[in-house]
């Protein structure tokens, strides 16, 4: 997987399908990945002391990685990730316009 956290990505598949997000969080051994705003579900939470009122509170789950392609800082547009060795160290750049992502 070649999401790293930070990355700025496009969701397409799914419920938010053609939305754009942050990376908050990786996760590797489950192949998926927390974007900020996206995937959002409501979790009822119980009032913690007597007299507070209970609430709904939104909570992001994380996506699968397959879902979601970078966004080039470049070219704009969604691409796929290729690795390249530049200058002695292992640097990901955009597979349609060729430029350096990190």
């Amino acid at each position: 997987m070649k999401f790293k956290k930070g990355d700025n990505v496009k969701i397409i598949a799914g419920k938010d399908k053609g939305r754009t997000g942050k990376i908050l969080r990786v996760f590797r051994d489950q192949e998926r990945i927390l974007i900020e705003g996206i995937n959002l579900f409501k979790k009822h939470v119980r009032p913690k002391r007597q007299g507070e009122t209970g609430q709904m509170v939104s909570i992001a789950k994380a996506v699968n990685a397959s879902n979601a392609m970078i966004v080039c800082s470049q070219c704009k547009n969604t691409s796929r990730i290729g690795d390249r060795e530049e200058n002695g160290r292992k640097m990901r750049y955009c597979k349609k316009c060729r430029g350096f992502i990190d």
